[in-house]
């Protein structure tokens, strides 16, 4: 899973954030891993510089699902970490009950160790 990380002025260490979101989404969304094929941040600093507030940055994540149109959240939090914690949050909730719907409706071909004998018995 690719992800792609964007950042306004207000938002630092742009390096340091790429490689942590990169690594935490992977983590938190893995077990989505075989349907997203890329996960799009977008940071920004909604107060532009110091002044802060409980809604100072807001992270949008974009997860691009394949056959499906791409699913999008977006959170508003006092600090950068706990706006991309919170709209993973929201991502996980959104992609649970979009596949989820898929698996009941289309019974989509996925991989599972039902199939596989040796991992029953």
């Amino acid at each position: 899973m690719h992800v792609q990380v964007n950042t306004s002025n207000g938002i630092e260490n742009k390096d340091s954030l790429e490689r942590w979101a990169a690594q935490f989404l992977n983590e938190q969304l893995a077990r989505f891993a075989q349907d997203i094929t890329a996960v799009e941040v977008q940071l920004t600093d909604e107060n532009h510089g110091d002044k802060g507030g409980a809604s100072d940055k807001r992270c949008m994540l974009e997860a691009r699902v394949t056959g499906l149109a791409p699913v999008a959240v977006t959170n508003f939090a006092p600090d950068q970490d706990l706006a991309v914690r919170g709209a993973v949050e929201k991502l996980v909730h959104a992609l649970e009950h979009k596949l989820g719907k898929l698996d009941r409706r289309e019974h989509r071909d996925r991989e599972t160790i039902r199939r596989d004998a040796d991992a029953v018995s």
